[in-house]
């Protein structure tokens, strides 16, 4: 067998080969207890202390609830660096993340950001009840992106 003649053999074995074995499932993320039925898993990145920007992201998390209704969609809101201003306590959006609380958004701010305000001001930043604290901001979208959620920055 020559070296054309050969090539071709194990080009058609390894095409047989692959075309043998079950397609790999694409991953799809486990539901949040608090969401059994959703079906679309949506990670919001902000890290932007801009008002504009934040209410962006209120507005993209009402709108795809809207779209896919509360049920079927679990939204993220994950907060890091500046982007924490959102969820402070006297933030201007504290109704509007409020209600989506509500509906079912889960709001996240990162503990290190948190951490390193706290030593640079003696104080620690008064944040939403509602908030949950997680230890990295970053962290957390990786993640939720690990367990088949699609992170997004508006």
């Amino acid at each position: 067998m020559n070296r054309r003649e050969l090539f071709v053999a194990a080009t058609g074995l390894a095409l047989i080969s692959a075309m043998s074995r079950p397609a790999q499932a694409q991953t799809k993320a486990k539901p949040p207890e608090d969401k059994p039925f959703a079906e679309h898993f949506i990670a919001l990145q902000l890290s932007d202390s801009d008002p504009k920007k934040q209410r962006l992201v209120l507005s993209v998390a009402s709108n795809l609830q809207k779209a896919y209704g509360q049920d079927k969609i679990a939204i993220e809101v994950v907060t890091f660096g500046p982007g924490i201003d959102l969820l402070r306590d006297s933030s201007e959006n504290r109704q509007l993340v409020d209600s989506l609380v509500t509906q079912g958004v889960r709001f996240d701010v990162c503990g290190n950001t948190l951490d390193t305000i706290e030593h640079e001001t003696g104080q620690r930043p008064k944040i939403n009840p509602h908030a949950v604290e997680v230890q990295v901001g970053v962290g957390q979208l990786l993640i939720l992106s690990e367990n088949g959620y699609t992170v997004i920055r508006p």
